[in-house]
């Protein structure tokens, strides 16, 4: 069984930065893409960023482009999410979600196989 352990939300203010990490462990897996996705309250869950191993690309939505930065450490299966500017649009519970196997859409969170159990990101106004 493989987990996904996100860490680093909180509660920041506006114009306030976050690092949101995300490690998978587990049985032996080799992820080829981990991204995160958000849901706030009342609304559908949307997809945020991803960094793929596979394609050596990373994918932001374009609500956080030139704010939220993805980076990925292969070797350790562990995903990170830098966060600045944060505003009060960007409170949602965060997941991370990792892919391992081909894929074809990675902004879509039907591809992954397996998620977080979420982290809350709080920003103030």
């Amino acid at each position: 069984q493989v987990q996904l352990v996100e860490s680093g939300g909180g509660l920041v203010q506006a114009g306030d930065s976050l690092k949101l990490t995300c490690a998978a462990s587990g049985r032996t897996f080799s992820a080829t893409a981990m991204g995160w996705f958000r849901q706030a309250p009342g609304k559908e869950r949307e997809f945020v960023a991803v960094f793929s191993w596979s394609e050596e690309g990373r994918y932001y939505a374009d609500s956080v482009k030139g704010r939220f930065t993805i980076s990925g450490d292969s070797a350790k299966n562990t995903v990170y999410l830098r966060m600045n500017s944060l505003n009060p649009e960007d409170t949602a519970v965060y997941y991370c979600a990792a892919v391992g196997g081909p894929y074809n859409n990675p902004l879509s969170d039907h591809e992954y196989d397996y998620w977080g159990q979420g982290t809350q990101v709080t920003v103030s106004s």
